[in-house]
């Protein structure tokens, strides 16, 4: 019987779970996915802690303690989800020991109501690191333009970060600029560069959920033979782009100096069509120093019947190209695209943090001091 997440794992391929709570670290629900289904990392989102802190027993005596001491809601938000994250990477520790800090990380992200304020965003990801005080945690900032310069700043500083929200070919080479400059800047500051992480979160799914709809509208023969294919061609442009980067003369220098280049981290790999088979966003892209964030639902499909086929990226360039050209070419706009969902994506989890806020909110009067 093949084992696909272990075939995934010897493609080079880390499988890492996009999803966190303290019901999941509690039950040994998570200690049992990282020994037997090959996980070693975890992602999270304010979505995904919005979520989580719908379970009021399991955060209960946390919430109690933060009533006691009559902190904010934002601070509570902090503090709890800390402590998760905290409590995951310890868990993890043992991955990051073992392949060398290259994985067994966990993402915080920072709020996500200063993805436009570059110095704010600074300093919540300093304050993050500090708090979580783990090396094997990634900050999570968004690929917002304001973001970019946050970035490099935050890795100057000797902070692991995970950029995310990244949509566009041309955004996602402005984030792989930013962590250079932000390595560089780490060296001139003395920071060990071998302890230093970042993965940079290529969104997929949502790239066909809106590029579909606009090929619906569309409603031709030519159009509707494109669904389904431009986030998967838009993924793999992204590798070819991230090898010409980390292949360069530049980046060569940081690596002789103990710098890990930033890994490509497909995000968003849930299928939200159910025509599209449910595996299609892992085992399409398949390639080398590649990170695969996966919620639940999809790491079990792919568990179940998965079928990895080797590299599903590399051999691909020329037809991801005419995927884009083919696009273009019947009036799909990319750049609004990549736009809109960058805009959306930020509102999303805008909103997924006022969704937490109100529930912490609504925990904290519900429990006792």
């Amino acid at each position: 019987m093949s084992d696909a997440l272990a075939e995934l794992s010897a493609a080079g391929v880390a499988v890492w779970l996009d999803d966190i709570s303290r019901q999941r670290l509690n039950s040994g629900n998570l200690a049992q996915l990282v020994a037997e289904k090959h996980v070693v990392g975890v992602t999270s989102n304010p979505t995904i802690f919005a979520k989580a802190l719908e379970d009021i027993d399991t955060y209960a005596e946390t919430l109690t303690d933060l009533k006691a001491r009559k902190v904010s809601v934002d601070e509570a938000i902090r503090m709890v989800t800390a402590t998760d994250i905290r409590d995951g990477a310890d868990l993890l520790r043992p991955v990051y020991d073992r392949s060398d800090g290259v994985d067994g990380r966990v993402s915080l992200e920072v709020d996500p109501r200063l993805a436009n304020d570059t110095t704010a965003t600074i300093a919540e990801a300093k304050a993050l690191w500090w708090l979580v005080d783990r090396p094997n945690v990634l900050i999570k900032i968004p690929a917002t333009k304001a973001g970019l310069p946050a970035i490099t700043a935050a890795l100057a500083e000797g902070i692991s970060v995970n950029v995310t929200l990244i949509f566009s070919l041309e955004r996602y080479g402005e984030v792989m600029e930013a962590f250079v400059a932000g390595v560089e800047q780490a060296k001139e500051n003395g920071h060990d560069l071998t302890k230093l992480a970042s993965v940079a979160s290529f969104f997929v799914s949502r790239v066909d959920s809106e590029i579909d709809k606009r090929l619906d509208k569309l409603g031709s023969d030519e159009a509707k033979a494109l669904r389904g294919k431009a986030a998967i061609a838009n993924a793999r442009l992204a590798y070819r782009d991230y090898e010409q980067v980390f292949s360069t003369p530049r980046w060569k220098a940081l690596a002789d100096a103990g710098a890990k280049p930033q890994r490509p981290l497909w995000a968003s790999t849930g299928v939200k069509d159910p025509a599209y088979d449910d595996t299609q966003y892992v085992v399409e892209l398949v390639a080398p120093g590649t990170v695969n964030t996966m919620p639940e639902a999809t790491l079990k499909a792919v568990d179940d019947h998965g079928v990895v086929r080797g590299d599903t990226i590399t051999p691909y360039y020329a037809d991801a190209q005419a995927v884009l050209d083919a696009l273009a070419g019947i009036g799909v706009d990319y750049d609004d695209v990549v736009d809109q969902l960058e805009r959306e994506g930020v509102e999303k989890f805008e909103q997924s943090w006022t969704e937490l806020l109100e529930s912490v909110k609504k925990q904290l009067t519900k429990v006792d001091a």
